[in-house]
């Protein structure tokens, strides 16, 4: 496998998808998993953190996000909502379909080919999972460029990325999202939002905190703080 791999050239992350599927398959009709659930250790990690986070499933599916993470990502969404199982936001659907995440991101195909690699990954990891083959089929349907990229076959594993993002209350800001995985439910990943020390953006972030603290986010709309690349 690993002389396969040397002679195709591929990444680690294609070369651990390849391992994946290479793996015998025994049980072609797996029962349905249980509902995801965030253990006590991991809801508190996510609510004492001073940055944006968000607690992401296998399928991408919001588990939990702190109150600076939800604002960041998605205040036009019940902040609540995480926590019902029939309402929990998916990170492929507003990446897709939602436009108000769409716009999140000035570089938007980045984004999303970072999460249908994810995604990729996850399928060749669990391929009796019922639940992602119809998330996939169901974005396939109703998002072109969903399949378009899902055809592509490319496989990354999105760890470390900036992004040049407009958000609609803190503007124009440039942050580093941080994909880490939890040790004790590994197929569970915590992005962290953060920025630059010392930079507009850090100091945009932290009135955003404030904001949100305060339980008006939307009140510090007007003016905007801009942030540029350093």
């Amino acid at each position: 496998m690993a002389a396969l791999a040397r002679a195709l050239q591929l990444t680690p992350d294609e070369h651990s998808h390849l391992r994946e599927l290479a793996q015998p398959r025994r049980h072609r009709t797996a029962p349905k998993p249980p509902p995801e659930r965030v253990s006590p250790d991991t809801a508190e990690l996510v609510a004492t953190l001073a940055q944006p986070a968000i607690l992401l499933g296998r399928r991408g599916d919001v588990l939990a996000w702190n109150p600076l993470g939800h604002a960041f990502f998605a205040g036009h969404l019940d902040h609540s909502s995480p926590q019902r199982l029939a309402d929990r936001p998916n990170m492929t659907k507003l990446i897709f379909l939602d436009a108000h995440t769409r716009a999140l991101y000035r570089n938007w195909a980045v984004k999303a080919r970072a999460v249908v690699g994810n995604l990729r990954l996850t399928a060749g990891k669990y391929p009796e999972d019922r639940e992602l083959s119809a998330l996939i089929g169901e974005m396939a349907t109703r998002s072109p460029e969903f399949a378009t990229m899902w055809a592509d076959h490319r496989v990354r594993a999105c760890d470390s990325t900036v992004h040049q993002m407009h958000h609609p209350v803190a503007g124009e800001i440039v942050v580093k999202q941080q994909t880490l995985r939890i040790p004790h439910a590994p197929d569970q990943t915590l992005t962290v939002v953060t920025a630059q020390p010392g930079s507009a953006a850090e100091a945009t972030l932290t009135l955003l905190g404030q904001a949100v603290a305060m339980g008006q986010p939307e009140a510090r709309a007007e003016p905007r703080i801009t942030s540029s690349p350093r």
